[in-house]
């Protein structure tokens, strides 16, 4: 519960990229002792959400510009080869999965509740994945999952990202029941790559 309450806290932004944290701090915060705390904070120093200041404390790892660089070549470049291989043996029933995942995602959106629209657009990419058989991309997407979640986080600060994000799901579906390989892999990469311009934008880039 406390591992979930300050990955939660990251992720809304409760916990500010700048500040310095410590485990006493965190302990009085959620109004708990120090060694659950202690066990949560390693569970996220090893996820990589947290880091460790030295002689300070711990602070949110914050993303570099190369390395949102490369998270979005990595996912681009599984996520479309995903599709390639889904396309030929995508079932009605697959494609409606999705689509039901995106409806789950609309309620999302009306509750305002980040945490829980970003867990459903992992699952929706990493279901098409899943569906295409492909594991092995499949892992590493899931060891990407954590920081792909800080960036989506930052990206939905975006004033509409939500509506957006629905709508570009509804095209890569659409595509995916037409078996348009090429139209999917091409929306794939749109929506990836606007994932990171709205990330430019929130940062004033």
């Amino acid at each position: 519960m406390v591992y979930d309450e300050i990955k939660n806290a990251i992720f809304n932004g409760n916990i500010k990229k700048d500040e310095i944290i410590t485990e006493m701090i965190l302990a009085q915060s959620f109004n708990t002792s120090r060694t659950p705390v202690r066990e949560a904070v390693g569970d996220l120093l090893k996820d990589g959400l947290l880091v460790a200041v030295p002689r300070k404390g711990l602070k949110v790892r914050e993303i570099t510009p190369s390395e949102k660089e490369q998270i979005i070549f990595l996912r681009v470049s599984i996520e479309t080869e995903g599709l390639r291989r889904v396309i030929p043996s995508i079932t009605a029933n697959q494609i409606q999965f999705l689509r039901e995942v995106i409806e789950q995602q609309k309620t999302a959106m009306e509750k305002n509740d980040r945490i829980e629209f970003i867990e459903l657009d992992q699952k929706f990419h990493r279901k098409i994945l899943y569906f295409a058989e492909q594991h092995l991309l499949g892992d590493i997407l899931l060891n990407l999952y954590n920081l792909t979640r800080l960036i989506g986080h930052k990206a939905l600060a975006k004033n509409g990202r939500m509506e957006e994000v629905i709508e570009e799901h509804l095209r890569i579906v659409e595509a995916l029941k037409l078996k348009d390989v090429k139209q999917a892999t091409e929306l794939m990469e749109e929506h990836l790559v606007q994932t990171k311009e709205s990330i430019d934008i929130v940062e004033g880039k």
